[in-house]
């Protein structure tokens, strides 16, 4: 077998590979004489009929099947006689296909860049030290105090923060105007939720009050024959409530599940659920941390065909999202520009990644893998199912091992660096974001 290698880019290369006439020949004839043991003809006992016949009707089909076979064996024979790494499959243009002839064809492929750095020695991490405090937990009670919110009807007028319920018609020059009318509308004053002043408008105002509430809508309304024109409303206040938060004592614990140990068992759960959101956070900004430091250190060029790959995966997860929450994913833009930075980036770091496990030899921790499991199932009310779910598909169970591996590499190049603790507040820590390839695993 002849080939010829071509480098025709950063990262794209042509073999031309001639394979030997004999060589299709005697996988033609071996396919011809397999064939010939089971079909049938008119006039012939099965395993009886001509070679000749046999060929003549179903040569080119055999031809086309047996060359197909051919390119795909030799291919793999040429990329590991001349050590290249193709990412993804090749482009294959045929040059000649007929019997007695050498089957020549031009594969062009791309190949895996060479990643040169496989550590981070010198590089300086930042890693976050938190603790959580009681001042913390303070914080997080009074919002668990607003989830449990009530309202109570009161007979005054209405202040910012009050909730009204009222009906109202809306008119422009005079003139009804379809979506301006509403019965028993909840709107909270200081919300911001209705155009304009509306709200500010009806501070003041009391159970049985009647008010006309001038506003303009915006140039830049969503409804067109809206836009820039300025409607009056008459309201009607029918309601004014205010807020009333729960008091923190047995009974607020009991609604959030705690049924022993009242207001001190509950700070307790906080605290511990709190810790866990912390540690998630400061594993993940290091992980972060580490990750630049690698990208950093590898301005590496990528294969086109793999981005494009990521490109869809992202596009197809953000379809995915949008139907779970009821939106039509159609609505999605159709722009793979906008996706292109967070795929480079996700391409970038996992053949970094990869080269890094396969130098070190580093594979998941089945102990850790499991570990991870029990720790994800936790949430859910049939951990061992959860569980099971996971253990039943690889491709699912290979999600959490590429994590808990990416772990490890990520410990033990921290062991080499610079890394550094910086104390910083709860409040401070969960204020920062996911980076964008690590928003799916979080």
């Amino acid at each position: 077998m002849q080939i010829s290698l071509e480098t025709t880019g950063a990262l794209e290369r042509r073999l031309t590979i001639a394979v030997p006439a004999d060589r299709l020949e005697k996988a033609f004839s071996d396919r011809i004489r397999g064939l010939s043991k089971n079909v049938k003809m008119p006039g012939f006992r099965p395993g009886h009929v001509p070679l000749k016949m046999v060929e003549a009707q179903y040569g080119p089909q055999i031809m086309q099947e047996v060359a197909g076979a051919l390119i795909q064996s030799t291919f793999q024979e040429a990329v590991g006689q001349e050590k290249l790494r193709p990412a993804g499959g090749p482009s294959i243009e045929p040059k000649t296909l007929s019997r007695g002839k050498d089957l020549e064809y031009v594969a062009t492929f791309e190949v895996y860049p060479d990643v040169n750095k496989l550590d981070i020695k010198g590089a300086r991490i930042e890693r976050p030290v938190c603790e959580v405090i009681d001042e913390d937990v303070d914080r997080t009670l009074e919002t668990m105090r607003k989830q449990r919110l009530e309202w109570r009807p009161v007979d005054r007028a209405a202040a910012e923060g009050d909730k009204l319920e009222i009906d109202f018609l809306g008119r422009i020059d005079g003139e009804p105007f379809a979506g301006g009318e509403a019965k028993d509308f909840a709107v909270e004053l200081g919300s911001k939720a209705l155009i304009g002043d509306f709200e500010s408008q009806l501070t003041g105002a009391a159970a049985g009050d009647t008010r006309t509430v001038t506003v303009t809508f915006p140039d830049e309304y969503a409804n067109p024959d809206l836009a820039g024109k300025t409607a009056e409303f008459e309201v009607q206040v029918n309601q004014v409530m205010e807020s009333q938060l729960p008091e923190i004592n047995e009974e607020f614990a009991k609604a959030f599940g705690v049924a022993e140990g009242g207001v001190a068992r509950l700070r307790e759960e906080v605290k511990a659920n709190l810790e866990t959101e912390m540690e998630d956070r400061v594993r993940q900004k290091t992980r972060d941390a580490v990750m630049e430091a690698l990208l950093t250190a590898n301005d590496i060029e990528l294969p086109k065909h793999l981005v494009d790959e990521e490109i869809g995966r992202l596009i197809q997860s953000n379809k995915e999202m949008f139907q779970r929450q009821g939106i039509d994913p159609e609505q999605l833009p159709d722009n793979r520009e906008l996706y292109e930075s967070t795929a480079r980036r996700r391409v970038a770091l996992g053949l970094i990644l990869a080269d890094i496990a396969a130098a070190r030899k580093i594979s998941a921790d089945p102990a850790r893998v499991r570990a991870a499991l029990e720790r994800m199932a936790a949430a859910y009310e049939d951990p061992d199912e959860f569980i099971r779910w996971h253990m039943a598909d690889q491709r699912r169970l290979g999600e959490v091992q590429a994590t808990v591996m990416e772990q490890m590499i990520v410990e033990e190049l921290l062991q080499e660096a610079e890394a550094v603790d910086v104390p910083v507040s709860f409040v401070e820590l969960m204020q920062t974001s996911p980076t964008a390839d690590n928003q799916e695993q979080d």
